[in-house]
């Protein structure tokens, strides 16, 4: 079969596609002139959505999710974001995708198995509080955990939401907290570093692994946060070593990170390491989405397409240059930076 050669990086606003992705979501419409597809279309650098439009819409009575399409159309430009207007759609057999999921499947940098291991060095080297230490090495040695920590997305789709994606916005949250504390040394560090390496673990129980991340049931009937205290419950209750009131703390750490009722979250902070966790958590998130927005293919793009999850569009300001940024002398031996930075 033809290997793929454009991805969804690729894509330019008034140019043909021809080309392989996999059907992310598909929903069907009705418009005026008749029913119409949406698709979301995905390889290992993004997504796009298309449209099918009748009456070649009509044509494909039952599109699934997770399947390997090749799409032919034209690539256009919609509210600002890239769309495919699709001519025709084949899907292939399952076959297909045997031994080329890594052209469809967006991953960390950094392999999901090393940045578990990162996150087990962490807790050995920075827990300093025995129980705790030997919980969290239970935890993350249990085979289910490992086989769900290793390929869980970060969210379905507005952060982290790719392979290896929670083990990669665990460690960062992880790393936030630590640093807050040390600038804050009255706060419990072993506590709050505990509930930062777990405070999302319910998510590799409420997403679906593969291709196609969506919720499970679950997920939708319990959400992560209930899900994650579950998972946790067995480990707390063979940890006879804890102290209650420090798995209390613990707990309530873990239930109030998305800071208030209206986000989700069963309570509301109300120690101070609850709300480190809910604010490096946050910090997190938004950093993950604001500075991947930009287009490494643009860097002198001054303004990102609109971000709907952050409701508004981001500004790339020029920056400080740092010592291994491209740079020039004047004549007056002063450095001057060439380009703009990129996000």
């Amino acid at each position: 079969m033809i290997g793929k050669n454009t991805f969804v990086k690729d894509l330019v606003p008034g140019r043909p596609v021809n080309d392989l992705f996999v059907i992310a979501e598909a929903k069907t419409g009705q418009a005026k002139n008749g029913p119409f597809w949406t698709l979301s279309l995905e390889d290992a650098t993004g997504s796009v959505e298309a449209r099918i439009w009748s009456p070649a819409s009509q044509l494909y009575p039952d599109l699934k999710p997770g399947v390997l399409a090749r799409v032919e159309g034209m690539a256009g430009s919609y509210r600002e974001k890239i769309q495919i207007s699709v001519d025709r759609l084949e899907v292939l057999p399952p076959e297909d995708l045997a031994g080329r999921m890594h052209l469809f499947m967006a991953a960390s940098a950094t392999p999901p198995e090393e940045l578990l291991a990162e996150l087990e060095a962490l807790c050995r080297e920075h827990l300093r509080h025995a129980p705790w230490r030997r919980f969290c090495r239970k935890v993350l040695a249990d085979p289910e955990v490992r086989s769900r920590l290793v390929a869980a997305p970060g969210a379905k789709s507005v952060h982290h939401a790719y392979v290896g994606g929670l083990l990669e916005h665990t460690l960062s949250v992880c790393g936030l907290v630590l640093d807050i504390s040390a600038h804050y040394p009255g706060l419990d560090t072993d506590t709050l570093l505990a509930a930062a390496a777990f405070h999302d673990l319910g998510k590799a129980w409420e997403l679906s692994a593969g291709i196609v991340r969506d919720y499970t049931d679950p997920g939708r009937l319990l959400g992560h946060i209930v899900l994650g205290l579950s998972v946790l419950e067995p480990f707390f209750a063979k940890a006879k070593d804890l102290d209650a009131e420090l798995v209390l703390h613990f707990k309530h750490i873990m239930v109030s990170h998305h800071g208030e009722y209206a986000f989700g979250s069963p309570k509301r902070p109300k120690t101070p390491e609850a709300f480190v966790l809910h604010f490096a958590d946050n910090i997190d998130a938004k950093l993950n989405q604001t500075l991947g927005v930009f287009s490494e293919d643009d860097p002198e793009a001054a303004w990102s397409p609109f971000v709907r999850t952050l409701d508004r569009y981001l500004y790339k300001p020029r920056r400080v240059p740092r010592q291994d940024d491209p740079k020039k002398t004047d004549d007056k031996g002063a450095t001057q930076c060439l380009l703009p930075l990129k996000a």
